[in-house]
């Protein structure tokens, strides 16, 4: 029978991991089907994943009471439905990582976004996370902003696998590098081995183009020197950047320094394609995922995409195609009044909020559920 295109991604050297979670794909079934259908090697979550998971219909609403009821916080009853989820899914994805030997098969749980700019808050909740989903084929997922840059390089100490997220630009990214790579240093430096660490770096893509589209747009209108670049880089700016991030993560992990850990049993730590989904109707629904397909990435997709993949998917190695454009666009984007560093501190920051906000709302949520049913006890 022929592969599908979903399968053949993997023939690639890309694995294809879904962006969602929810009670039912786990309990019904779904999330196996999808697994020998489209052959997903992965799950990622976030805490507006969950919010939205655990808010639509009824199928935490038993967990949810039984958990209030024994008093536990908002928060506590949060932490214990996604762990029992992410415990679910990586149980599922159990066979694929002992079939790799630790090569894919993860799933994601995030820490929670309000401790983003927290170093310390940060690495407390990934121990506990850690110890509690007490599953080797979890990622524990930190933001990498400039005080989770410390926590990633702790975990990845501590031995913990980490996923690096909400990256933005090449530089965060060598950043990210720098942090898994000294972690492993500090753990061998301990004694420990390290033959059994995974890491992702998750980088942001379509994003980056929501945000600087609009003011090619303005720059192309414009007239002036950058225009002609501005009109050149109109929806490229975010592959492009992707594009040069793979050459850095190709650099790094081909270095010297990296060889040496790799002698001792170290794994590179993959490029992970987050955001994948187009944002703009006027564009095709693949923009994000065909231009990056490259051996050593993992590209995840929400539902919407990877149905749209297997009906219509062209698989072929184009991560490295366009490499002279990429250079050039980046580097010339200062003329149409772009700063990329500014444009990837603005997504940090959005990104940040964009996670915390639903999170907020779900655990006033809880927080009502959990009083309602204190007060009915009480009576």
């Amino acid at each position: 029978m022929e592969s599908s295109p979903l399968q053949r991604l993997q023939g690639l050297g890309q694995s294809v991991w879904l962006d969602f979670i929810s009670r039912s794909i786990l309990l019904n079934g779904g999330l196996p089907g999808l697994i020998e259908q489209y052959g997903l090697t992965g799950v990622t979550t976030n805490p507006k994943i969950f919010s939205d998971a655990i808010t639509a219909g009824t199928a935490y609403s038993e967990d949810i009471g039984r958990a209030a009821g024994k008093g536990l916080s908002a928060k506590a009853i949060y932490d214990t439905l996604a762990i029992q989820d992410v415990g679910r899914a990586a149980g599922l994805l159990r066979a694929i990582y002992d079939r790799t030997e630790g090569g894919d098969g993860y799933v994601s749980l995030e820490v929670s976004p309000g401790l983003a700019c927290d170093t310390e808050g940060t690495i407390r909740e990934a121990r506990f996370l850690w110890a509690r989903v007490a599953q080797p084929n979890v990622l524990i997922k930190i933001p990498a902003t400039d005080p989770g840059l410390p926590a990633i390089r702790q975990m990845t100490a501590e031995g913990v696998n980490v996923n690096a997220t909400l990256l933005f630009s090449l530089d965060r990214y060598r950043t990210v590098a720098e942090a898994y790579l000294a972690g492993l240093e500090a753990r061998v430096a301990a004694g420990h081995p390290i033959d059994r660490i995974h890491s992702v770096a998750s980088f942001f893509v379509s994003r980056i183009d929501v945000l600087v589209d609009p003011l090619l747009k303005t720059a192309a209108g414009g007239g002036g020197p950058g225009a002609a670049l501005a009109r050149e880089a109109l929806g490229k700016v975010a592959l492009a950047c992707a594009r040069l991030t793979y050459q850095a993560w190709k650099e790094i992990f081909g270095g010297d320094r990296f060889r040496d850990l790799a002698r001792r049993g170290a794994r590179p730590q993959r490029l992970l394609w987050a955001s994948t989904s187009t944002k703009d109707p006027s564009l095709s629904d693949l923009t994000y995922i065909e231009p990056l397909i490259g051996p050593g990435t993992v590209t995840t997709m929400p539902m919407s995409t990877l149905a749209a993949y297997q009906d219509h998917g062209n698989p072929a190695v184009r991560v490295e195609e366009g490499l002279a454009q990429a250079g050039r666009i980046v580097r010339l984007l200062p003329e149409a009044g772009i700063d990329l560093a500014r444009i990837a501190a603005r997504l940090e920051e959005d990104g940040v909020r964009q996670f915390q906000e639903p999170f907020d709302r779900l655990l006033s949520r809880l927080e009502r559920r959990r009083l309602a049913l204190s007060a009915t006890a009480s009576r």
